[in-house]
């Protein structure tokens, strides 16, 4: 079990891991928060309700210029370095709902930032959310580096998850857990460039 962070912790993946990573997994989980009588099923689901959330990992370099995506609509970067598992529309089950694997030593030099991101496709508020964590786990052996418990109460649609960076030669992160709202990750640019 990883450490816990806390919002605006950093962290240095090398020495939590006790290894040079070369593969980590960001994965995102959630549960749509139970609800009963009328409102059963309005969320599209006969057998519970859901929720479509969408992580997003968006790359930066030097300049802080954004450099590719990584979502539901391109689920490979271009470089080849990172890869979403695929979009998960209902948050059931345990364990991951989706996950991006990113391949440490492939990231293209010039790409300083990877920011992970959710967005409510479906434009729920996050007060319809339970259960909602990001962990960094490292992709050789699968143990988890950390984890980060999103503060999923509230009425954005959308958090600036985690930022996984490079300083003085290492991969750092740092736990962001900033709110936002908009569908997809087009609409947080604005506010990722800040953290930056």
């Amino acid at each position: 079990m990883g450490i816990s962070l806390q919002k605006g912790q950093k962290i240095s993946l090398t020495k939590e891991s006790g290894s040079t990573l070369t593969k980590v997994i960001m994965g995102l989980g959630w549960d749509a928060k139970k609800t009963g009588g009328a409102l059963k099923g309005f969320f599209g689901g006969g057998g519970g309700d859901s929720i479509d959330l969408d992580a997003s990992c968006v790359l930066f370099n030097e300049q802080n210029k954004l450099v590719d995506t990584v979502w539901f609509k391109q689920l490979k970067s271009r470089d080849g370095s990172i890869i979403h598992t695929g979009d998960n529309r209902t948050g059931d089950g345990d364990g991951d709902d989706e996950q991006i694997i990113v391949a440490l030593d492939k990231v293209p030099s010039d790409v300083k930032s990877l920011v992970f991101t959710v967005n409510s496709f479906t434009n729920q508020t996050f007060d319809a959310v339970e259960n909602a964590y990001c962990r960094l786990v490292d992709g050789t052996n699968n143990s988890e580096i950390a984890r980060y418990t999103l503060s999923a109460q509230g009425n954005h649609t959308a958090q600036i998850m985690a930022k996984v960076y490079r300083h003085n030669g290492e991969w750092k992160m740092h736990a962001i857990g900033e709110n936002g709202n908009g569908r997809t990750i087009d609409s947080l640019l604005p506010q990722i460039v800040i953290h930056l």
